[in-house]
């Protein structure tokens, strides 16, 4: 028997996951392409260079949004809703709030530090590939809140 309050909170944790990661994702991409708008007015050429510093940071959207998405899978969202009480709706709530918090904090640094490499390309272009480095650094904790989010719903159990 499916608990709606139960449900309710899992279905939250859902947006939890989704909301701050891709609003992370969009202030971190607008960081650094509000820089990299910049170095191309003085140098269009230098599009190659600056385009994956200003992609890296919405990875981290992507992350929430598969966060979210295994969830609705786990709890039978397209289908046939699976049983879930009220304490396994905490619980999933709870698996969800790793991918959501890691990725909302990491894309705001991650926007952060890509804007300062976009400045580095704008002087030394050969020099963009360090400036990805830098960036994808900060990409290790998003990554690991993703990874906390699949383990911690792996140990919810549902039925």
């Amino acid at each position: 028997m499916v608990d709606p309050l139960g449900l309710a909170i899992a279905l939250l944790g859902c947006v939890i996951a989704v909301l701050p990661a891709g609003i992370g994702s969009a202030m971190g991409i607008r960081y650094v392409a509000e820089v990299a708008n910049g170095v191309m007015a003085e140098d269009p050429k230098k599009f190659g260079n600056l385009f994956i510093l200003v992609a890296l940071p919405g990875t981290q959207g992507f992350y929430g949004f598969l966060g979210a998405f295994l969830a609705m899978m786990k709890l039978g969202v397209l289908g046939e809703l699976a049983p879930i009480t009220f304490g396994q709706g905490l619980q999933m709530f709870a698996a969800c709030l790793p991918v959501g918090i890691a990725g909302w904090l990491s894309a705001i640094w991650q926007g952060k530090a890509c804007a300062a490499g976009a400045e580095l390309v704008a002087k030394r272009p050969a020099e963009a590939t360090k400036a990805v480095i830098f960036g994808a650094l900060i990409e290790t904790y998003a990554v690991l809140g993703l990874l906390a989010t699949i383990f911690l719903q792996l140990g919810v159990k549902l039925g």
